[in-house]
């Protein structure tokens, strides 16, 4: 049974989902001295998911530290466009991994892929190693800097959800984003692409030739930029979007690929 009190107290504080939080809050709290300090530091403005531990993904539930970028679900749509392309023995890579909940999800279920990831943020690196080892191997540095050199040419689905947000645009994010989440994973450049262009470019020496793939999350209004961005790399561009999970990918490839733009709806 829920606790009205607490219910009130996270209502107050601005939670839309005051009751679903409040039993989350509760499922996961082990003593009430807990469970106090969980709502306090809820209702003092920290991601839900900060204040659990862990947020549900794509079907996982992956440990999420204080200071880490926050899986949004729309990145979900994402994960199931990567999953798509995705075979056994293949190489997947998770640029700007954050957790580590994109790639961990693209590869499950799926025998003998070889997963990994990289982030700069130490603090992103450290979390994502407890959730995506020992399936797959992360890695820190800037972009594919920090990658083995023996991946390059050999790498199947390259999937990167990098900061796309502009500059001026971060003082319009919510709070919990803005003051609670790093502003390296949110800062994208003047025009948010920043971080889309230079993957794109670096992308070309790193896919296979015969299949490679890469997929790249942004918004809507970045999707014609970062299509640009994707031929200049030398590879076929097309965008994706989805209705229902409000969410633009960009993929490019070698030789044929899906061209123009396409809408879908999940469900």
């Amino acid at each position: 049974m829920l606790d009205e009190g607490v219910v009130a107290r996270l209502r107050a504080a601005g939670c839309v989902f005051a009751e679903d939080e409040a039993r989350l809050i509760r499922e996961t709290a082990r003593t009430p001295a807990e469970l106090t300090s969980m709502v306090e530091r809820r209702v003092a403005g920290l991601p839900l998911e900060h204040v659990l531990g862990w947020a549900e993904f794509a079907g996982l539930r992956v440990r999420v530290d204080p200071g880490v970028f926050v899986p949004r679900h729309r990145s979900e749509f994402l994960v199931v466009t990567a999953r798509r392309q995705v075979r056994p023995g293949g190489v997947v890579v998770d640029l700007c991994c954050g957790t580590g909940a994109l790639g961990l999800a693209v590869v499950a279920g799926v025998d003998g892929v070889e997963l990994h990831a990289a982030d700069l943020d130490p603090a992103a690196v450290a979390c994502a190693r407890r959730n995506v080892e020992p399936a797959g191997r992360v890695h820190r540095g800037d972009l594919f800097a920090a990658l083995p050199t023996e991946l390059r040419g050999r790498v199947d689905v390259l999937l990167a959800s990098p900061p796309y947000v502009p500059t001026e645009a971060i003082a319009l994010m919510p709070p919990e984003a803005r003051d609670h989440e790093p502003r390296t994973a949110l800062d994208g450049g003047g025009d948010g692409l920043d971080l889309v262009r230079r993957i794109a470019a670096g992308a070309p020496h790193w896919l296979r030739d015969d299949r490679g793939i890469l997929l790249l999350e942004l918004s809507a209004a970045q999707a014609a930029a970062a299509v640009d961005a994707v031929r200049e790399a030398g590879l076929v561009a097309a965008d994706l979007h989805d209705d229902e999970w409000e969410a633009t990918v960009v993929t490019g490839r070698r030789g044929r690929s899906e061209t123009g733009s396409r809408h879908l709806r999940s469900g």
